[in-house]
């Protein structure tokens, strides 16, 4: 089994690199040049896990990503990604006698702490995203993206100031938020891989259902569902949205209350005894979605239809 490396600040990245002491202590942007490929880095040997959020363009980058958690990354030339503190990373080194114009930024969750974007940086899901879930970029967007991070790198190399946190983080926003929106066009541009994401999830559901799986691990999960279509949980509920407007959440639960009017119809087993047939642990939650998704409870909704 592989060591665990633990990194928890900007520092100790720079040190870890042997690069100059960083000019800022909670941001900075690593340009792995070819320089670092004759450096004496037992990158591949061990496991790390690092506390900073991490967003790297490779672009004939000396290392790129092996694993992210227990998934492979699609990490190809002209790629982002991005990864929250303290996942498992591998790394693997390459050979690659190519100028390097990629760049990883690397921030500690202290500088957007107290900022508004520290209270909504979950939003940005593609932190939690995994397998074969890279951002491709066009040459455009490629040097939109890059600019900002120059305008960054400006900010905190200079002589810092009452206003250098604000406009670092302004910046960082506004990095992130074109990131959602070239993933929103990558979404749409890619629908024919997609491959109708909704109608393989509708036939997941059944094909759980119809094995009885409930009876064992209950109603399916969130994580369960993008495990079985080789993503991560976020990166499929992103997709769904995109295509249906709703979460992956929502459509486990749409699913399930519709198999439960048949029953309640169709049979005369109580609510509860539905509830336990269906995967539910306890009635109450059970009687607590149906409500919420028909605006009455399982046996109002039986007598409205008596």
């Amino acid at each position: 089994m592989k060591n665990i490396v633990k990194i928890n600040s900007i520092s100790e990245v720079h040190e870890f690199l042997s690069l100059r002491k960083p000019k800022h202590p909670l941001i900075s942007v690593l340009r792995l040049d070819n320089k670092l490929q004759d450096l004496d880095i037992d990158i591949e040997n061990v496991k790390y896990s690092i506390g900073l959020f991490q967003i790297s363009l490779k672009e004939n980058c000396p290392f790129t990503i092996a694993n992210y958690g227990r998934n492979s990354y699609d990490y190809q030339e002209g790629t982002m990604v991005f990864t929250a503190p303290n996942q498992i990373l591998e790394f693997q080194k390459e050979y690659n006698p190519k100028e390097n114009n990629g760049w990883t930024l690397i921030f500690h969750p202290d500088l957007i702490r107290k900022s508004e974007l520290g209270k909504k940086i979950e939003n940005y899901s593609f932190f939690s995203y995994a397998s074969n879930e890279a951002l491709h970029l066009s040459e455009e967007e490629r040097k939109t993206i890059t600019e900002i991070v120059e305008k960054i790198e400006k900010e905190y190399s200079s002589n810092i100031d009452a206003h250098s946190q604000t406009l670092i983080i302004s910046n960082l926003e506004l990095l992130l938020n074109y990131c959602v929106r070239f993933y929103d066009r990558q979404f749409y541009t890619r629908t024919n891989l997609n491959q109708d994401i909704a109608s393989q999830f509708e036939q997941l559901l059944k094909e759980y259902y119809t094995q009885e799986k409930q009876l064992e691990l209950g109603i399916p999960t969130v994580q369960y569902c993008g495990e079985s279509m080789h993503m991560s949980p976020k990166y499929l509920s992103d997709l769904l949205r995109k295509e249906t407007g709703q979460s992956t959440q929502d459509h486990i639960h749409q699913y399930i209350i519709e198999k439960a009017k048949n029953r309640l119809l169709n049979s005369n087993e109580s609510a509860s005894e539905i509830a336990y047939a269906l995967g539910f642990e306890y009635p109450q939650y059970f009687s607590k979605i149906f409500k919420k998704k028909t605006t009455m409870s399982p046996n109002e909704f039986r007598q409205s239809l008596n």
